[in-house]
């Protein structure tokens, strides 16, 4: 009786969970019921899943409409159908057409049409259409040869009345119109609820055959969905004992060159580890991962294997991953255990420049039909729920921030916003769109159509209506593709190497790396700004705190730098006791046996396992589920309570006080979501020592680098500033000497066009094709005859310096500009003879280098030809420089600092303090901290330079200001205009 029933993924449209719509179903009495989302598949695996839990029958479907207009709804006999049906939508996704009217010919499904708009040919023996119960006593007229044809169809949206007003709510969201304007047609009936298939015979019980025909098409349909085996690729070569043989052969060539012949504790490791990924079936997924790396290799790319992926032997044997498991003791099982309940996954990084071509090989390599991008669903959440209900209850958007800034505020309470607030609560979490996954590939043995519908966003490759929960669900292992600037800088770094000084740099040679005096030094003073994952000033204090100066220390600090375990107060217990060996207390005897390496302190993902098998008893299956539960990649709330109660009772039985279990608990809650893998740390700090290498012997270069990759930590201007600290001379882009991006000439960093706010991009790279091509320009004359730019963009270049060479003043240069142009487009082509120059005899105009930093600041957010210090009104740099600061621990001082980053964070009472970081007026970075008692009557305003107030603390030897008050600097007046 149930041909037509939406779930929350009928998107801005039904009101109802999955398992809220089966447990409707179940109450009402349905045997079988069809889930027929609008325009997408999303739902079914989780669908099919429920109704076995509540011994229902489910059966696929998907309901197609053009915008609110409804044209039929397919069900699918069986699994053939659904794949039908899926691929028949993804090609209209493909294609980014409209559905077609009427439906093609399907072999395995049925298409239902609405009986208000029935196609106007002959009905295939597929057909029917769908009379709602509210159209009954339509029916007296139709001849009943047509009834024949004809299936009950009463949509089911509601799970009860107060539904109706969450869905208008929605369907005006999607259409993005006041509630008041909406019309009957762009929402559902207010008669869709589930009837009891008793109450839905009564109604038809005049039209027996259109009974007969609903239950027949029912009876003919069926849906298996399996959800035990793997779905992944199963085979890379020729067949399953093929992969076996070929993975420990690359294996085994692998340990020689990782290892050499004779490292038995290699061989041991390797020998068992091939093992169980055999018995698991794992050989194929360890194969496609190779055959990418090898591909990217061949083309030169850089690539970092991380995450759990990195604690597998066999996998840095391929050069899947590049971090040792033997030199670390990396627990294997954290990647695959026996009793593992889910799949792995690697994690592969490439240059943010490189990523979409590897993406690229694996479709063209594995078929557009059996790969595809992973889907991700974002949901309705906090202030984008007020702001989309704002809009539809016709408030302005003044109003709509200020709810949103102070929701609890009294100008804030009224009938309207009690209703927004309300119903946003309801709507909380559902589904709003679907999106891409940062990295996630699926490589399937079937079709990928077999399991969901395909969209095709902009991107331009498949992408799944489902996200990485269902896929792990139903059997599927991701691969992670993703990208990251840090690997663009290594590899640019590099090639700028190369080309300045002619040398060759391996950035591979990380042994060598771990043992460079100059990478320790850097380490432990926090020389680190624009080394990857080690820049941000709290990664730099915790350094200069560890006094880090080794690889294993990296290690560790890479993980307790996460959120959860600074807010836990667990980072300073590690951070005394990693300096206090003997001063601690191990909180219980376990904790000492599985933990001594890192204090007795969780530090890493591993450490959670260990704790919850050693510690509470968890078997490892269990102790994996909670670890990933708590990291969100877990989402069965019923699974992760089941496990936290045997974490207790196990401890009860074991004897442990309440107090040490409560403690432990607490530890394991802050570090699980938040801590990485051994294995992930490993891989991000042999990225921060390959950073940190080229910083410490090619400082320039690697500076070049991390500005043109953009998307550090800091904003242009800082590593532009760290360059000159290392001994260049910064200069502004010039015609004869920028390229598009910056480059640099023995000590000499010129700024790249890109860095020019509006210049058109077609007519920056020009500059740098067309002197490549026809030599430096003479003038600005020549720059115009060649490269023709309009008046506007000449302007642009002037201001911001580019035609110094000449020798003349900008002013100069503009009235030139002026006058040679005289126009504000150029010319749509190039002259057959140029004219020689005119000469112009102009009074010499007023100069000034305040002018220029001005202009500079305008363009390029910066100024070169002056410091933000030289621009002060005041020539008070303070009491004491940054340097200096630990002599003065204790004190009250003044400071004069230039505001860099400012961190926010939330107190415990719902305050707001932050953290500020500051370069003084000798270019060395301090910290502060503001209470917000502080910042109650001292807040920041905006960027610029501050005098600062506060008293001088120390934490395990590291300096920052405890500031009391703050006011920012007036700088000398633009006199421009």
């Amino acid at each position: 009786m149930y041909l037509n029933c939406h779930s929350y993924y009928s998107l801005r449209y039904g009101t109802m969970s999955v398992e809220q719509l089966v447990q409707k179903a179940s109450a009402a009495q349905a045997g079988t019921i069809v889930l027929t989302d609008i325009n997408n598949s999303t739902a079914i695996p989780e669908f099919a899943g429920e109704c076995t839990k509540n011994n229902i029958r489910p059966v696929a479907g998907i309901e197609f409409r053009i915008g609110n207009d409804l044209l039929y709804t397919g069900i699918a006999r069986n699994n053939k159908g659904l794949r039908e049906l899926n691929e028949f939508l993804s090609k209209c996704n493909f294609e980014k057409t409209e559905v077609p009217f009427p439906a093609p010919r399907f072999s395995d499904s049925y298409v239902i049409y609405p009986f208000t708009n029935p196609p106007r040919r002959r009905m295939y023996d597929n057909e029917r259409t769908g009379i709602r119960i509210a159209y009954i006593n339509r029916l007296l007229p139709v001849a009943s040869a047509l009834r024949n044809k004809m299936v009950i169809m009463q949509p089911v949206t509601f799970a009860g009345k107060d539904d109706i007003f969450i869905h208008r709510s929605l369907r005006a969201v999607d259409n993005n119109i006041l509630l008041s304007h909406l019309k009957p047609s762009q929402c559902a009936g207010e008669d869709e609820f589930f009837l009891s298939p008793g109450d839905i015979k009564r109604v038809f019980s005049g039209y027996p055959e259109i009974i007969r025909n609903t239950c027949d098409l029912l009876d003919d349909c069926s849906l298996a969905f399996d959800r035990e085996s793997q779905k992944n690729k199963k085979i890379f070569s020729a067949s399953r004992y093929d992969d076996k043989l070929l993975l420990e052969k690359l294996a085994w060539d692998g340990m020689e060159y990782r290892y050499g012949k004779h490292n038995g504790e290699a061989r041991r490791r390797i020998s068992h580890e091939l093992e169980i990924i055999d018995r698991l079936g794992f050989s194929a997924y360890f194969l496609i991962t190779w055959d990418i790396i090898r591909y990217s290799m061949a083309r030169g790319f850089y690539h970092v294997g991380r995450g759990s992926g990195a604690n597998s032997i066999v996998a840095y044997c391929l050069k899947i991953t590049n971090v040792d498991p033997i030199d670390l003791n990396l627990y294997f099982e954290r990647f695959i255990n026996p009793k593992r309940s889910s799949p792995p996954d690697f994690d592969i990084d490439y240059s943010w420049k490189e990523r979409d071509e590897v993406i690229d090989y694996i479709f063209k390599r594995y078929g557009y039909n059996h790969t595809a991008l992973l889907g991700t669903i974002s949901t309705f959440r906090g202030k984008s729920i007020v702001r989309e209900l704002g809009k539809v209850h016709g408030l302005p958007k003044e109003e709509i921030d200020s709810l949103i800034d102070n929701p609890s505020a009294e100008r804030n309470s009224n009938e309207i916003t009690d209703i927004i607030f309300s119903t946003g609560l309801k709507i909380a979490d559902f589904p709003n769109m679907r999106s891409i996954h940062a990295g996630g590939i699926l490589i399937s043995e079937e079709p990928m159509a077999s399991f969901t519908a395909l969209d095709m966003p902009p991107k331009g490759f498949p992408t799944t209506q489902w996200d990485m929960y269902t896929a792990e669900e139903i059997g599927f292992e991701k691969l992670d593709i993703l990208s990251q600037r840090g690997i663009g800088h290594i590899r640019e770094s590099a090639e700028i190497i190369l080309r300045n000084r002619s040398v060759d740099v391996d950035v591979h040679a990380i042994q060598k790396f771990k043992s460079d005096p100059k990478i320790k030094e850097y380490l432990k003073t926090g020389e680190t700004k624009g080394c990857f994952y080690v820049e941000s000033p709290s990664m730099r204090g915790l350094l200069q705190k560890l006094k880090c100066d080794d690889y294993t220390t990296l290690v560790a600090a890479s993980s307790i730098i996460r959120p959860g375990v600074a807010r836990s107060g667990m980072m300073r217990e590690y951070i005394y006791r990693f300096h206090n060996p003997d001063k601690f207390k191990y909180l219980h005897p376990v904790m000492k046996e599985q933990l001594e390496e890192t204090f007795g302190v969780m530090v890493y993902q591993e450490d959670v396992l260990k704790v919850c098998h050693h510690f509470a008893g968890l078997d490892l299956a269990d102790a994996d589920t909670l670890r990933r539960a708590m990291s969100g990649k877990y989402r069965s709330k019923q699974e992760m309570q089941r496990i936290v109660d045997k974490f207790f009772s196990n401890c009860r039985e074991k004897g442990y006080s309440e107090e040490v279990t409560k403690e432990v608990w607490r530890q394991i809650e802050s570090f699980a979501g938040y801590s990485f893998s051994k294995a992930h740390s490993a891989s991000y700090a042999v990225e921060s020592f390959q950073s940190l290498y080229l910083k410490a012997h090619y400082p320039l270069e690697f500076m070049v680098a991390v500005i043109n990759n953009f998307g550090g930590f800091y904003r242009t201007w800082v590593y532009v500033h760290e360059a000159k600290r290392y001994g260049a001379a910064i200069q502004l882009p010039c015609v004869n000497k920028s390229n598009y991006k910056t480059t640099i000439y023995g000590s000499d960093i010129y700024l790249g066009f890109i860095h020019i706010m509006s210049l058109e991009s077609n007519l920056a790279m020009a500059i740098e094709e067309n002197r490549n091509s026809e030599g430096e320009f003479d003038g600005m004359s020549d720059f115009i005859a060649r490269l023709n730019p309009g008046l506007e963009q000449m302007m642009l270049l002037i201001r911001a310096g580019a035609f110094r060479f000449t020798g003349k003043k900008k002013a100069t240069l503009l009235w030139e500009a002026h006058m040679m142009m005289n126009k504000s487009k150029p010319e749509p082509m190039k002259q057959l003879f140029s004219s020689p120059p005119r000469n112009f005899n102009l009074p010499d105009l007023e100069y000034s280098r305040l002018d220029d930093a001005y202009d500079e600041i305008e363009l390029l957010s910066f100024p070169v030809s002056l410091t933000w210090f030289d621009m002060l009104e005041t020539s008070f740099r303070g009491e004491v420089a940054a340097k200096d600061l630990i002599k003065h621990v204790g004190k009250k001082i003044r400071l004069v600092g230039h505001l860099v980053t400012i961190k926010y964070i939330k107190t415990i009472k719902k305050e707001w303090m932050n953290f500020g970081c500051f370069i003084d007026p000798e270019g060395s970075f301090f910290d502060t901290t503001h209470f917000p008692q502080s910042l109650k009557y001292y807040p920041f305003k905006g960027a610029g330079t501050y005098l600062i107030m506060g008293k001088v603390v120390e934490e395990f030897g590291y300096p920052s200001v405890e500031v009391e008050k703050l006011a920012k600097l007036p700088i000398k007046a633009d006199k421009r205009y």
